[in-house]
């Protein structure tokens, strides 16, 4: 009968805090992941074409300058950092939400 807390103002258990913790590690694995994919996939074997007499560019459809491999390490690299762009948002809003009242 003593107690005054309203739902909204008892601290957050334990429980709610581990999935708080889990979100900024996926977002720096992922991160990793995407670094150490794009370093693995950093070789390319590309071409050198010359060929002066004729009137024309020669250029292969699809060339890219860096191999499939990197652009999807850069690809995952991006989805972590987006991640933990998401969390640090989230955190700040819930902590300025949490100070009004």
């Amino acid at each position: 009968m003593g107690e005054n807390n309203t739902p909204d103002e008892r601290p957050p258990s334990r429980r709610d805090r581990v999935p708080a913790a889990v979100v900024p590690l996926l977002g720096v694995a992922a991160v990793l992941v995407g670094c150490l994919v794009a370093y693995l996939n950093r070789d390319f074997t590309g071409w050198f074409a010359y060929a002066p007499l004729s009137n024309k560019p020669f250029s292969v459809p699809g060339a890219a300058f860096i191999t499939q491999g990197t652009q999807i390490g850069l690809a995952i690299m991006v989805a972590g950092l987006l991640v933990l762009a998401f969390w640090a948002g989230y955190a700040v809003g819930r902590r300025v939400s949490s100070g009004r009242q």
